[in-house]
């Protein structure tokens, strides 16, 4: 019976996923997907969420990954509900971020025919994809479930091992789509699996444990070096790591230039006024390195990426993957170490360093810089102060997400260092503003404590139908919306002096008021027009049960003013 040996092998290959470890699912709606998305939602053991939206879908599935390091499955029916899928599979390649993307189709007998809702899917992800299968019918014969079980593991595997990314099956469905029988599939195993609730094929993790002859090498590159830095970056999948790279740094009395993104902003070493600083070509200079230690992705700072590609110094950078995370050719070496089990080895084999006037140099700046920051801000709430309140508010058990543009900047320029960091999450892999909300939304439903996103408006434009899984998915998210009516990051660019073309296709104002979204998808609202009243709302909603929107109405052209008052303030003071 074609449709009861469709679910009997699909709940093979669904007990395997959660045997390697599948938690979530996130399945969207459509007729080709069913047996797909009923043999996910029947399994108990998942939590199957579902997204009307196949992009929104996808990003909520990307923020679930995100936060756990465990890859959902992304679940969608044939056609352009697979194409939708794109802009999620390529940032989680980009940012090696795993996901199971099972798209449903056509039999190849219905392609390239005319037949509805049918475009080509094979490969459709390129190589944005780690791997891709098509998975064709399958009778439910003993030798086959053994085969779908050991495709269940092949694709987890593969989406979790080395470089974490993107695994993309594609399952062709016959009808019918539905079981054979009313009474519905049969409670039976063709083949059952590995006793014990172990994987039809287990995988134990490969130890990244570095070489003993490296860490010599490192402990007198280190003590040899006599303004060695320590940059790190975006760096998601070991929320420890920010704490060793801390620890390190403060032993060795090393200056540590932490994005916020790496959650190493944090203890006696952390410098927060890098960006700011590094914009004077005069401290820049002043402060040349003669060793770059460099953990995680390249850092959004700009003027400290020019300041790294202009530096002759050794500049080693660790990457389990060894992705090569070097657009100005400066790096010297890669070491593909595991970097928190190095650093804290380094740690123990360290020295107090006495003399630690180089790291006070950097601090002596670092405080200054603070001063002339919050003089040039002044006491009104803007974009700068709204990043600051943030960094230094929000709890040590938070999490937030930044969206990409002026937010992500505002916090790496902004953010003070705090003896503890909460964790700081962001899609820069690809850096786009799609799917931002429903990122924070897959984030919310797995994160322990309050959830934060700070966005922009054309970004919650861009996914506002992400705002559905506040209460169709009863989630709990406090959004911190920066309302300049379009795309504030733009005004910083030359383009900004086209005039009225420049402001119709690239500043793109909309007019919107985001108080009927917020009503439309049932989430709370608030407006903050001052420092007092930001302060109030954030504490509400945190404290609230609902979603909430607050937003800061501030302007294009006053923000670029402002920065510019704040860059040139740090400045005069280095």
């Amino acid at each position: 019976m074609p449709g009861t040996d469709t679910y009997l092998c699909l709940r093979a290959f669904v007990d395997e996923l959660v045997r390697c470890g599948l938690r979530d699912a996130c399945t969207s709606p459509g007729s080709r997907s069913t047996p797909l998305a009923l043999t996910f939602a029947w399994d108990s053991r998942l939590r199957s969420t579902s997204h009307i939206d196949e992009r929104s879908g996808s990003f909520f599935g990307l923020g679930l990954a995100k936060a756990t390091g465990i890859p959902p499955a992304l679940v969608c029916t044939s056609g352009t509900a697979a194409a939708n899928y794109a802009p999620a599979v390529h940032e989680a390649f980009e940012a090696r971020v795993p996901l199971l993307v099972l798209t449903a189709d056509r039999p190849p007998e219905l392609r390239a025919i005319g037949a509805g809702q049918t475009i080509d899917q094979l490969g459709l992800y390129g190589r944005a994809a780690k791997w891709f299968f098509e998975v064709d019918e399958f009778p439910a014969s003993p030798a086959r479930v053994r085969w779908l079980r050991q495709l269940a593991c092949r694709a987890f595997w593969t989406a979790v091992d080395g470089r974490p990314g993107p695994v993309h099956l594609n399952f062709a469905f016959r009808e019918p789509l539905v079981p054979d029988d009313e009474a519905g599939v049969p409670d039976v195993e063709v083949v059952g699996g590995r006793e014990g609730g172990r994987p039809w094929l287990s995988r134990p993790p490969v130890p990244r444990v570095p070489d003993v002859d490296l860490f010599g090498d490192l402990v007198r590159q280190a003590g040899s070096a006599s303004r060695p830095v320590v940059v790190a970056g975006r760096s998601e999948r070991d929320p420890r790591l920010g704490a060793a790279l801390a620890a390190f740094c403060d032993k060795a009395g090393v200056p540590l230039l932490a994005d916020p993104l790496s959650g190493a902003r944090r203890g006696p070493a952390a410098v927060a006024h890098y960006d700011a600083l590094l914009r004077s070509p005069e401290f820049a200079s002043s402060v040349a390195p003669d060793l770059v230690v460099r953990v995680g992705d390249l850092p959004t700072s700009k003027p400290l990426r020019a300041w790294l590609a202009a530096s002759p110094a050794p500049q080693v950078v660790f990457d389990a993957e060894s992705a090569w995370q070097d657009p100005d050719g400066s790096v010297g070496t890669i070491i593909a170490a595991n970097p928190r089990a190095t650093f804290e080895e380094l740690t123990s084999r360290l020295r107090k360093r006495r003399e630690r006037s180089w790291l006070e140099r950097w601090h002596a700046a670092d405080r200054a810089a603070a001063g002339a920051i919050a003089s040039a801000m002044g006491p009104e709430l803007n974009e700068p102060r709204i990043a600051a309140e943030l960094g230094s508010r929000l709890p040590d058990e938070a999490t937030m997400i930044v969206a990409s543009s002026m937010p992500v900047r505002d916090v790496e320029t902004f953010f003070p260092a705090r003896p503890a960091s909460f964790r700081v999450l962001s899609n820069r892999g690809a850096n786009g503003i799609d799917g931002t909300v429903s990122t924070a939304f897959g984030v919310a439903a797995v994160a322990r404590g309050p959830v934060v996103l700070l966005i922009g408006d054309v970004a919650l434009a861009h996914d506002v139908g992400g705002l559905l899984a506040a209460t169709r998915l009863g989630l709990k998210l406090v959004i911190v919306l920066i309302d300049n009516d379009g795309g504030g990051i733009f005004e910083f660019l030359p383009a900004a002096g086209q005039g009225a073309a420049y402001v119709d296709h690239i500043a793109t104002p909309h007019g919107l008021d985001f108080s009927h979204a917020a009503a439309l998808y049932g989430l709370g609202w608030e407006r903050a027009a001052d420092v007092e009243s930001f302060r109030g709302a954030l504490d509400r909603a945190v404290a609230a049960e609902r979603s909430t929107i607050i937003r800061v109405r501030t302007d294009r052209a006053e923000n670029v003013e402002l920065h510019r008052r704040v860059w040139e303030s740090v400045r005069s003071t280095t």
